[in-house]
């Protein structure tokens, strides 16, 4: 077994100084091995593992520099540390040693408390820089595992560095974003920037320990991605910040899916409706459409069959949806097939992308209501259900897209008072009606309160 302190190989053609080296390095705890040539070195050297050589320099044939040489040829100064010896006159063979990746020298003759001193040195060097090196490979390949992208803002430049991995995240290449705090909050939603630049104030002010955000990212293809940022400030002894590091990760999936059926959820879809409903705005002769489908009867199966059953109709009922809108489908989305996402409970949204005319729209609800017509077999029972569904183009003309999800809710209710199990298309009479009934329910309410309250007036004065 190799001592805890290393092995060490010693070079020289004169048989005394090298016996008396190894004896006085194995007296000390070290494993010391001897060669009496230059040759003799370097097979060793290649045949076993040493953490350190000390390396004659006058030897017949082959001489310590031109084993140096070869020993460099193979092995950095960190990973085989090489400490010449030489007598007092050879300063110039000690400089053209040094120059060739010597790490250290000793002299002749030797002063061993020097030399033990000098290995203990260069050992400790070999072992921290083998310790940072493994330690920084770890983290690599940590960070690669977890998929994060890191940064590194140096507060006192206001430079900032982007791994690769951060950039990727984004769909940009290496030499897309330059090392500017603002190429990171130019990306940022507008929604979303202040809150974010508030949060990182807080915590460069040392007022919370660790800062973490969740915000929008815009990626170069124009939509954008949900992200966690999470950092820590480093200060100097005076208790100044000096910079800020941190990681990036990737949480869409996490924010925008529904946790029930993995579908989009109301975030996703309503920012894939803004974007379609922009991209319409700049090309006129586009057109898409806003299906708004509820269950019939959801909460008499819910409560008759429990929740967990009402559940499981969920989310077979978002597989039997998925499957029912395909390529034969006279219309087409951003991803090549429509947007389906669930709004909450029972609510369903469909954005069909790019279609004609409203034959299209209604053709797929048509088509959404023979696929509901099966039953659906759940925990042992047969469970039937239907669904209203509305329907909202974007011919009609539209700023805002929580103004077309509402008008297909709108004619989604108009379906429901239908008699339910059918489809129903916006039109501007339906929302007319839908702002008369509210204003008349306002006029009730402030009537039976003023009536109330002329009530309270009459008895106090009786």
């Amino acid at each position: 077994m190799i001592p805890a302190l290393g092995a060490l190989l010693v070079v020289d053609d004169d048989e005394y100084n090298r016996d008396l080296l190894c004896r006085r390095l194995e007296r000390k705890g070290y494993a010391a091995t001897a060669a009496a040539s230059g040759q003799a070195a370097l097979t060793l050297v290649q045949q076993q593992a040493f953490d350190l050589v000390l390396l004659d320099i006058m030897m017949p044939e082959l001489d310590g520099t031109a084993v140096l040489k070869m020993i460099r040829e193979t092995f950095t100064a960190t990973q085989l540390p090489v400490i010449m010896v030489s007598a007092k006159d050879e300063s110039e063979d000690i400089v053209g040693a040094l120059s060739l990746g010597a790490n250290d020298y000793v002299t002749k003759p030797i002063d061993f408390p020097v030399v033990f001193a000098r290995i203990h040195t260069q050992l400790s060097r070999k072992k921290a820089e083998e310790a940072l090196r493994d330690s920084e490979e770890r983290y690599a390949l940590a960070m690669r595992g977890a998929n994060d992208g890191l940064w590194d803002w140096n507060l006192r430049t206001n430079d900032i560095y982007f791994s690769s991995r951060w950039k990727e995240m984004l769909g940009c290449q290496e030499s897309d974003i330059e090392d500017s705090v603002e190429e990171w909050f130019a990306r940022v939603h507008p929604e979303d920037r202040e809150r974010l630049e508030t949060a990182l104030a807080v915590h460069l002010q040392g007022r919370t320990e660790h800062f973490e955000h969740e915000h929008r990212m815009l990626h170069q293809d124009g939509t954008y991605r949900w992200v966690l940022s999470r950092g820590l400030a480093v200060r100097d002894h005076t208790g100044n910040v000096t910079r800020m590091a941190g990681s990036q990760t990737d949480i869409t999936e996490r924010k925008v899916a529904d946790g029930l059926t993995g579908l989009p959820n109301r975030i996703l879809f309503m920012e894939r409706l803004a974007h379609t409903l922009e991209r319409v705005n700049r090309h006129k002769d586009s057109m898409f459409a806003v299906l708004f489908l509820d269950l019939d009867r959801f909460k008499v199966i819910n409560d008759s069959l429990g929740h967990v059953v009402g559940d499981q109709l969920l989310i077979a009922l978002s597989r039997r949806l998925e499957t029912s809108l395909h390529s034969s489908d006279t219309v087409a989305r951003l991803g090549g097939t429509p947007t389906m996402a669930r709004l909450g409970g029972d609510e369903f949204t469909i954005l069909l992308d790019e279609i004609n005319n409203v034959s299209d729209a209604t053709c797929v609800a048509e088509r959404l209501q023979q696929q509901l017509a099966a039953p659906f077999t759940l925990g042992g029972h047969e469970v039937f259900t239907t669904a209203s569904i509305g329907i909202a183009l974007s011919a009609t003309g539209y700023d805002r897209p929580e103004d077309i999800l509402r008008d297909a809710e709108t004619a989604m209710y108009r379906a429901k008072n239908r008699g339910k199990a059918c489809h129903e298309v916006f039109d501007t009479a339906m929302y007319a009606r839908a702002v008369t009934l509210l204003q008349v329910e306002i006029d009730l309410r402030r009537a039976w309160s003023a009536r109330n309250f002329s009530c309270s007036i009459s008895l106090l004065s009786t």
